[in-house]
């Protein structure tokens, strides 16, 4: 698996890449999130697919302008990060956030994705994507605002995670994104980008009948970011669509439940790799 760095929509991008000539999945990591978050797929199934995950904006080592953070901006810069590395057909893995821009890149560019798997995210969001310029989005997402950054030590911020989030797999996912600075240990996400995904979310029920790839919908049994009547009604509007559950999960299905995750991920890669 290598590292680089990929101009793409003007940016730059850190991605992983396993390279190869095989069929391609595109691995798409949530808000506060990195492209190592999918370090243990991406092993997984690198013999088969070659995985590419990138640093998304404003997160990781990739550039953090001060933009907008619309999911259509994400989209574009997914377009533009397989386009550079020479993809023609893609398979996109999203969660989190990263799959309501997998979504959107499905559904704007049927030619590119073949199939779509949306991990935990409610297609719910605000009625409408915010007009506020981004230099008057608040500095601060409202998450992170009261956390005691920077942390003297990682052992005290694993000890403030842990005290915020009842799974190992919240900690851990956040503890991938700090970095030793001249004051302690901080994260690399900016945080007015994740203010501004916030402000620039809007609900995407109506993009969904649009999908014409065959989908995987997978929703964490305790999810606490997609409702299972939301779940419903996403599954209704999906023309093409296998549906689950990760038991013990809250969110991150891939790696709070291996096992249950990578049964149903297997049977839908069988499907349509």
């Amino acid at each position: 698996m290598r590292r680089t760095i990929v101009h793409a929509n003007g940016l730059n991008f850190l991605c992983l890449d396993t390279g190869g000539d095989k069929p391609a999945i595109l691995c798409l990591h949530g808000r506060w999130g990195r492209a190592v978050t999918w370090t243990t797929f991406m092993n997984r199934y690198q013999d088969r697919f070659r995985l590419i995950a990138p640093d998304q904006r404003g997160h990781g080592l990739s550039d953090k302008p001060l933009a907008r953070y619309a999911t259509k901006d994400f989209a574009a810069d997914a377009y533009a990060i397989v386009r550079e590395l020479g993809c023609d057909r893609i398979i996109v893995v999203g969660h989190s956030m990263g799959a309501r821009v997998g979504a959107h890149l499905a559904a704007d560019h049927p030619e590119l994705v073949r199939a779509m798997a949306i991990l935990d995210c409610t297609a719910d969001g605000n009625a409408q994507v915010s007009t506020i310029p981004p230099d008057q989005v608040s500095p601060v997402d409202d998450l992170t605002k009261d956390w005691p950054t920077p942390y003297p030590t990682l052992a005290e911020a694993r000890a403030d995670l842990e005290k915020r989030f009842p799974l190992p797999s919240n900690v851990e996912y956040f503890m991938q994104s700090l970095h030793e600075t001249s004051t302690g240990y901080d994260f690399l996400f900016s945080r007015r980008a994740m203010a501004a995904i916030g402000h620039y979310n809007a609900r995407w029920f109506d993009l969904l009948p649009r999908l014409q790839c065959p989908t995987l919908l997978v929703r964490a049994a305790d999810s606490w970011d997609l409702p299972k009547e939301t779940a419903e009604k996403m599954r209704g509007l999906i023309r093409d669509v296998e549906y689950a559950e990760i038991c013990g999960s809250d969110h991150m299905v891939y790696a709070d439940n291996p096992a249950e995750f990578d049964t149903v991920m297997d049977r839908f890669l069988d499907r349509v790799g």
